[in-house]
């Protein structure tokens, strides 16, 4: 991963990150990530003088222009002179050997870390299909010049990048039979499936293997986190052609490269919340109201209910609960631990609120804070806070209407 590329302002704070926005939905191979590197704008003159500082010789680079479905997309392509492959088994090499060659040339000590630490990641999930130890394991087609090329290359890209936060969409793996040297397998491949473990993937009508074990070593090695795109303002955008034409789908990794979007704190704030529901029909009523004060206790920001009308017309209610986005795995456990439930469905949102602020006032009953709301400086809303004036109303046996209105008659005196 790349977190530790986080870029700070001259002051210490956070300033606006960079983030690169990776978009497999045809997959992910390492001639598709470099070529969509390359689309961004990046330079090849670069990259080959990078790639230059491996010892290593016998192969040319290109890239050119194609169309996958009408998407104009960049072509990365590593030809192999026939002697690098007579000289190492027809490109086969060992992680050893791999990891030495890297170890040995001119990259920067980021670059070299993060190539041999997707290559370990390669080793290790074919030892472990093969039951070897990942230094012995022999890589067949991620051993060749091109994946070498493919692996090395990606990376000193996104070096040129730094500092920067890589995120990817969910990935594509493709569906059907693939063959391999070992025989005729289930897409994706053993090697792949085994490299992803812990990132979301899925398989649409697409046939044939669309992620290839680079690929998804590269994802896995240089991704901060998969999900959905973070709150950025596009910059460029680049897309990197597959190896073939796929009739009715676009075969091409997209990424996107921009900041991450700022927002005036001046003006309404925005932000991504969970949005957390459950249907109820056989709970006791009373129950509700216990669950709704530990989930707010627990950091809830919202949560209520409505009435519904359940299978075979009996009557229960929706519940939804409102939190952060990082509290939506507590918060769905506390909605099984303390409601009947046995399923719950849950979606991020955007919400916008307005700027708040708290203003104590004093009435003839005491003082009273009253929350006041506002949008870009102009006040939108004004309330007294209404625990306080309960207590006020009943320790000077008055009516709580009498309390609230007495406080925003002093408010709008102070607001003149």
């Amino acid at each position: 991963m790349i977190s530790d590329a986080v870029h700070r302002s001259s002051d210490g704070s956070h300033a606006s990150e960079k983030i690169l926005y990776v978009e497999p939905f045809s997959g992910i191979s390492g001639d598709m990530l470099v070529g969509a590197l390359l689309d961004l704008g990046l330079d090849p003159a670069r990259l080959q003088e990078k790639l230059g500082l491996l010892p290593l010789t016998g192969y040319d680079l290109s890239v050119t222009r194609c169309e996958r479905s009408g998407i104009h997309a960049a072509k990365f392509h590593v030809l192999s002179s026939q002697h690098e492959h007579d000289a190492h088994g027809h490109g086969h090499r060992s992680f050893r050997e791999i990891r030495a060659l890297i170890d040995s040339s001119g990259l920067s000590d980021w670059a070299k870390q993060k190539a041999i630490e997707a290559f370990r990641r390669l080793a290790e999930a074919e030892g472990k299909i093969h039951n070897l130890p990942p230094e012995e394991v022999h890589f067949h087609e991620v051993g060749a010049m091109d994946s070498i090329i493919d692996i090395v290359g990606a990376v000193v890209l996104i070096e040129e990048l730094l500092p920067v936060r890589m995120v990817s969409a969910p990935i594509n793996v493709g569906q059907g039979m693939l063959t391999c040297r070992h025989g005729i397998y289930p897409a994706p491949g053993p090697a792949t499936v085994e490299l992803l473990k812990g990132a979301p993937i899925y398989s649409n009508e697409i046939p044939g293997e669309l992620t290839t074990p680079t690929g998804a070593t590269l994802l896995m090695t240089l991704a901060e986190k998969f999900g959905s795109r973070p709150l950025m303002k596009v910059g460029r955008i680049g897309y990197g052609a597959g190896d073939r034409e796929i009739p009715g789908a676009a075969n091409v990794l997209r990424m996107t490269l921009g900041e991450e979007a700022e927002l005036d704190a001046t003006d309404a704030a925005a932000g991504q919340v969970a949005v957390i529901e459950a249907t109820l029909d056989d709970m006791n009523p009373q129950m509700y109201g216990y669950f709704q004060e530990k989930a707010l206790s627990a950091g809830a920001l919202d949560v209520f209910a409505v009435s519904a009308q359940m299978k075979k017309n009996r009557p229960g209610m929706l519940l939804t609960v409102v939190c952060a986005p990082d509290r939506l795995d507590d918060m769905a456990a506390l909605v099984f631990a303390e409601t009947t439930t046995i399923g719950v469905r849950h979606t991020l949102a955007y919400r916008k609120t307005l700027a708040r602020e708290f203003l104590e006032v004093q009435t003839e009953f005491g003082a009273v804070t009253v929350k006041i709301s506002s949008l870009g400086g102009r006040r939108m809303n004004f309330a007294p806070e209404f625990e306080c004036c309960r207590r006020l109303a009943e320790q000077r046996g008055v009516s709580l209407k009498e309390v609230m209105a007495a406080a925003s008659r002093a408010f709008l005196e102070l607001d003149r």
